[in-house]
């Protein structure tokens, strides 16, 4: 909220305002972000092949829902809806890197290499 303030105080606007871009936007967050920032893509594509089998077992593994951070800030977990590689799908991202074709135990395997 202090970085909102101040945001909103540098360019002359209402701090609503500036509230009402954090939260509209999936690329901003009032929740700070672990230092590996997992996304799981659940466009039609990614869902029909798996990706809430991706999400639940990531889930239960860090003990974190979607949108949150586990307490050593080391992961965070984010829902996309389409990361616009449908033909690799299901796709997770951890930071830059695009993992295709992933399966619940292999999300894991891949989300610990970053540890």
């Amino acid at each position: 909220m202090e970085a909102q303030k101040k945001v909103a105080c540098g360019i002359a606007v209402p701090e609503k305002d500036v509230y009402g871009v954090v939260t509209f936007y999936s690329f901003f967050t009032m929740i700070p972000r672990g230092k590996n920032n997992i996304r799981v893509c659940m466009g039609t594509a990614c869902f029909v092949k798996g990706a809430g089998k991706i999400v639940e077992k990531i889930s239960r593994e860090l003990k974190i829902q979607p949108g949150e951070t586990t307490p050593d800030r080391i992961y965070s977990l984010q829902i996309n809806r389409c990361l616009g590689a449908c033909g690799l799908a299901p796709i997770m991202v951890i930071n830059d890197k695009i993992y295709q074709k992933v399966d619940p135990d292999k999300a894991i395997e891949l989300i610990y290499s970053y540890k």
